[in-house]
Formats: structure tokens, C-alpha cells, sequence
């Protein structure tokens, strides 16, 4: 489902290159959990972004769904990740203007063809699904951060994604109000057979996945089966 080649990313810095990531193959099965974790400027994020088609690479290839993504412009790659990929940040990334059903739409209204006359229901049930039915006309300001961090995980899974990218998700939240996220992203997970690619330095979440690549100084160190 996800298949990375000969991955590089280097960018200039103070007129000089400076690489980010080097040598990253990597591939993922469909329906695979897979942790990314690694210290601080090891490229975690910067992989993410890569692998999800929001930046291109140096060199190397992704290929999503068996979709080269080099060979698509910006607008189709942009409309690729609307029908075919989720997303969860670390700072939930909500629209303040919009409710929390609102905002679980957002990504429904962005898909190819726009929304149908199921996606509202849809929306209303993932709210339920995540604990939220009784908040769904509330605002990001008149909720928690755990709250705004499960409607994030509504919002993810509502175009019903293939593939889904974490990236922190719960490094705003507290160990409980984070715990809680954690299941509900492993539970969906697994409901929704999507395969899920996170960046986490949380220790708890990367033992729930299925393996744990390790990233040190722009490479892979590590790429360690654990089951589940």
C-alpha cells in the first residue's frame, strides 16, 4: 500500500545543502500499523511528508495505492489525498468557524465529486462512534483538547481513507485524555481496514503498532516487526 524507494530530501541551509533524509526504502502492507519514531531532527515528520505526497522528494520514489506520486502534478496529487488518505495532526487543526460536525465534512466536501447524500450521516456517526454525538454543534473553543483531538480522528476517517497518517497525534493531550486517543485510533484502525502510518514519540502508542521503524540521523537504524 505504501512503497518507498531510495528516499532523499535535502534542503539549503544558509547556502549550503543540508540533507534531511537519505537511503529510505520502505514498504507497507495493506492494512499495516506502522510507528515511525526517532529523536528530534531524525526526519520523522519530514518522511510523513513525503510518503503522504505533501512534499516531493530530492530523489527516490512513493508509491501509494500503486500510484507513483512523481508522476502526478500538485492539483492531482492534491486530489488523490482527498479521496484516498486521512490525516491526524498534533494540534488538531480544526476550523474555528466550524462546528465539530462541520469540521468532520471538511474533507468530504474537498473529495472528488463532492459530498453525496450519505456523508452527513456518515460524519453524524463517527461523532457518535468517537464519543462525541452530544457535542456535535459545538464549536473547537467550546471543547477540550481531547475532544477536538477525537473529532481529528472523526475528520480523519470520514472520506473512509485507505491510507492514514498521524503525525503527534496525541502529543498535546495529557496520558489519560492521550490513552483514550490511542484507542479510539487503533480501534478505527482496524474497523475501517486502513492502513495507518504514525510519527510518535510516544512510547505507548508505538508498542500498539504492528512494527516500529526507527529513524536516527536521516536514516532508517531499525525496521522491527512486534505484533499486536
Amino acid at each position: 500500500m505504501i512503497v518507498a524507494e531510495n528516499l532523499e530530501q535535502t534542503y539549503l541551509s544558509g547556502g549550503r545543502p543540508l540533507t534531511v533524509l537519505k537511503n529510505i526504502s520502505l514498504a507497507i502492507e495493506p492494512q499495516g500499523f506502522v510507528a515511525v519514531v526517532g529523536p528530534s531532527g531524525s526526519g520523522k515528520t519530514t518522511l510523513l511528508g513525503l510518503l503522504a505526497g505533501l512534499d516531493r522528494p530530492t530523489a527516490g520514489t512513493v508509491r501509494l495505492d500503486g500510484q507513483d506520486l512523481n508522476a502526478l502534478t500538485e492539483d492531482q496529487r492534491a486530489a488523490f489525498r482527498a479521496a484516498r488518505i486521512g490525516f491526524v495532526f498534533q494540534t488538531f487543526q480544526l476550523i474555528p468557524t466550524l462546528t465539530a460536525l462541520e469540521n468532520v465534512l471538511v474533507p468530504l466536501e474537498l473529495k472528488p465529486g463532492g459530498r453525496n447524500g450519505d456523508d452527513e450521516q456518515h460524519a453524524r456517526q463517527l461523532l457518535e462512534r468517537v464519543g462525541l454525538g452530544d457535542r456535535q454543534h459545538h464549536y473547537p473553543a467550546q471543547l477540550s483538547g481531547g475532544e477536538q483531538q477525537r473529532v481529528g480522528v472523526a475528520r480523519a476517517f470520514a472520506n473512509r481513507p485507505k491510507i492514514l497518517f498521524a503525525d503527534e497525534p496525541t502529543g498535546s493531550l495529557d496520558t489519560e485524555t492521550g490513552s483514550g486517543v490511542i484507542d479510539l485510533l487503533v480501534e478505527l484502525n482496524r474497523e475501517e481496514a486502513t492502513t495507518m502510518l504514525l510519527v510518535t514519540h510516544d512510547p505507548e502508542l508505538a508498542a500498539r503498532a504492528g512494527r516500529i521503524v526507527r529513524l536516527a540521523g536521516g536514516t532508517i537504524v531499525s525496521n522491527e516487526r512486534i505484533g499486536t
